[in-house]
């Protein structure tokens, strides 16, 4: 009996806590992607908000006036008005989000790959299986990280309160946290969860199993083999499809969480993600939910190369075998 233990002592902490390591892995690569990508992430934020239909309700003085137009005049004001280094505000919070959101849609994804569904013999794994899957995973993924989320979204925002003379809500990340559960309580952390999670499953479903398909199609049936070109190509396809299936839930997401709040923590503006839905499509229509699709497709691809380029090139450092 001490054989094994002793032996099991001498593994790789990989081996030894396998999820654990994927969980740290896809966190650590997930940091890189989001430092190289944040800025695009901000100028679509702020793309998602102009024009906004709902806020004539609250009166004319807090509908904006729209001073950015696209996605190149968005970047290029919030540097000359707010500073260049604002490019990168709320990249806190998207890192902590992204630690937990990407180590937990990776681990539950290959848990169901390779404990729920399995693969078969030969290595192929059906694609309904791969929908399911990637759904699934960025499910539990988002619904985790949804509070970082939250204070992410908000404090993009913050810039643009200031050139509107507003007072501005946060001092910093902690303090938006305190603020937020002191206003909503536990609750209001998960503000807007039900569209994030609804997004989330069309991104993993774009990411995880274009990517995952892609790179095993290409492996089994073509010359490539498991190397840094597969991994490229299968990464921006993966982007793409993530983008085109993910950004009109990512504006409903994000409209809904930077929405004003009663003392209840309810929302002023919608009532929930449909009625956010259909305000948008009456009020502004139907290319409004693609407000911000170039950035967010320029974000999502470089993000999803990074990503997937470091997290399989770590897997290989540290020993754990290829995603």
């Amino acid at each position: 009996m001490s054989v094994p233990e002793d032996e099991e002592r001498l593994l790789p902490l990989a081996q030894r806590w396998p999820r654990a390591s994927k969980f740290l892995l896809s966190g650590c690569a997930a940091t890189v992607a989001e430092l190289a990508t944040f800025p695009l992430d901000l100028t679509k934020t702020r793309l998602q908000m102009q024009g906004e239909a709902a806020l004539a309700r609250l009166g004319d003085s807090a509908r904006e006036s729209a001073p950015y137009r696209g996605m190149v005049r968005t970047a290029l004001g919030i540097v000359q008005e707010e500073g260049f280094l604002k490019l990168w505000q709320g990249v806190t919070p998207a890192i902590y989000r992204h630690v937990v959101y990407s180590g937990g849609r990776m681990v539950t994804y290959e848990h169901l790959r390779e404990a729920v569904f399995g693969k078969s013999e030969d290595k192929h794994y059906p694609l309904w299986k791969s929908v399911i899957g990637g759904m699934m995973a960025g499910v539990v993924g988002q619904f985790l990280a949804n509070p970082t989320d939250l204070v992410k979204v908000q404090m993009q925002m913050e810039g643009k309160r200031k050139l509107e003379g507003k007072p501005l809500r946060f001092r910093g990340v902690h303090h938006a946290f305190a603020k937020i559960l002191a206003e909503g309580g536990i609750r209001g952390l998960w503000a807007g969860w039900v569209p994030n999670i609804q997004r989330a499953a069309l991104v993993n479903m774009g990411d995880l199993t274009t990517y995952d398909t892609v790179k095993h199609y290409l492996v089994l049936n073509t010359s490539l083999e498991e190397n840094i070109m597969t991994h490229g190509l299968s990464s921006l396809c993966s982007g793409l499809v993530a983008s085109i299936l993910g950004t009109p839930a990512d504006v409903i997401k994000s409209r809904i969480m930077n929405q004003p709040r009663d003392k209840q923590g309810r929302g002023l503006l919608y009532k929930s993600s449909t009625d956010c839905l259909l305000q948008a499509v009456q009020g502004e229509g139907f290319m409004s939910l693609y407000k911000g699709f170039l950035p967010s497709w320029l974000r999502m691809t470089p993000w999803s190369l990074v990503f997937w380029l470091t997290y399989e090139k770590i897997r290989e450092m540290s020993g754990v075998s290829p995603f």
